[in-house]
């Protein structure tokens, strides 16, 4: 018997864990036919079947998950001191995959990323902005970025900047016509600017005060998907707008704009990146939360023109 190289173990570990040969093959950088054509070579040199396949799905035989069982942590040992052998600073290589939305992928390229990259020159760092949450794990993400809050509970999280608030906001001229709101229910009474999230679902306002949640379906026939838009929007006095703070300080401060409801808007955790803490932590991954760490002073927040949607992870 002819033994497997480590590509072909890579490669059968790959669609093991993403059960697909499709997502495999493109995150393994390599045609889909010839990741097909290696597990079939690492299945017939081995005289056993690896995988279940049908037109709809992969899954793994008793024997392929045997196979991974040993495979997984002998790989993870294997990466670990090849990292400890190139792992000094400055001599770092490979790719580092981080998802995220697009205001949280501003904030590292105006913070973090600068530093990295002259740090580590020899990382690739890819940075994918989609407003869609997704599971890090089954995409092939080394790590996420999150509000703390939407963290999931098995992933560790390492803070990106301050706590942030919501406020609802109006303009003086609408207030003048339509009396504040002093509780979140009073707002059944008035116009508001309703956000749609990238799932295509409308945002349900939350508020909270002395342990008592609210959640509202804000009335309004005015919907929109971008927080600059609906800071705007309120500032025309086309009704309250729902929005993290940093949008709608500036026009707060110049009186443009007042807040209503401030009470009901404490402080919640803000942006955290986050990883699988059952999983080996890549070098390169450490590398970057460890110059995380060392400019957290310099990561302060989102800036106002860096659009972001507060999301609940999917059920």
């Amino acid at each position: 018997m002819s033994k497997p190289t480590l590509s072909d173990l890579r490669a059968f570990m790959a669609v093991a864990e993403h059960r697909s040969f499709r997502r495999a093959a493109d995150l393994l950088g390599i045609a889909r036919p010839s990741l097909s054509h290696a597990i079939r070579g690492l299945e017939d040199s081995l005289g056993v079947r690896l995988f279940h396949r049908t037109t709809r799905s992969v899954s793994l035989t008793e024997a392929g998950k045997r196979l991974l069982g040993r495979l997984d942590p002998l790989m993870h040992d294997l990466d670990a001191a090849l990292e400890e052998v190139t792992g000094e600073q400055g001599h770092l290589q490979g790719q580092l995959r981080i998802n995220g939305n697009d205001a949280s992928i501003r904030l590292l390229l105006r913070t973090v990323v600068p530093e990295f990259l002259a740090r580590y020159p020899g990382v690739e760092l890819d940075l994918v902005a989609e407003g869609r949450l997704v599971d890090i794990v089954e995409q092939g993400f080394d790590a996420g970025i999150r509000l703390g809050e939407a963290v999931p509970k098995d992933m560790v999280a390492v803070p990106l900047g301050p706590d942030i608030r919501f406020l609802a906001v109006a303009s003086p001229r609408y207030l003048a016509a339509h009396p504040a709101p002093r509780v979140p229910d009073a707002l059944s009474r008035h116009r508001c600017i309703r956000q749609r999230l990238p799932s295509g679902k409308r945002y349900r306002w939350e508020f909270s005060k002395r342990g008592q949640v609210v959640e509202i379906d804000a009335p309004g026939t005015l919907t929109l998907d971008s927080n600059p838009l609906m800071v705007e929007a309120a500032i025309g006095g086309l009704g309250i707008a729902y929005v993290p703070e940093p949008y709608a300080r500036a026009a707060l401060d110049e009186g443009r704009l007042a807040s209503v409801l401030e009470d009901w808007c404490p402080r919640i955790p803000g942006l955290s990146l986050y990883f699988p803490g059952s999983r080996h932590v890549p070098a390169s991954l450490r590398a970057f939360i460890d110059t995380i760490n060392e400019l957290r002073n310099q990561v302060e927040g989102l800036a106002p023109s860096t659009p972001l949607a507060k999301q609940r992870p999917p059920a």
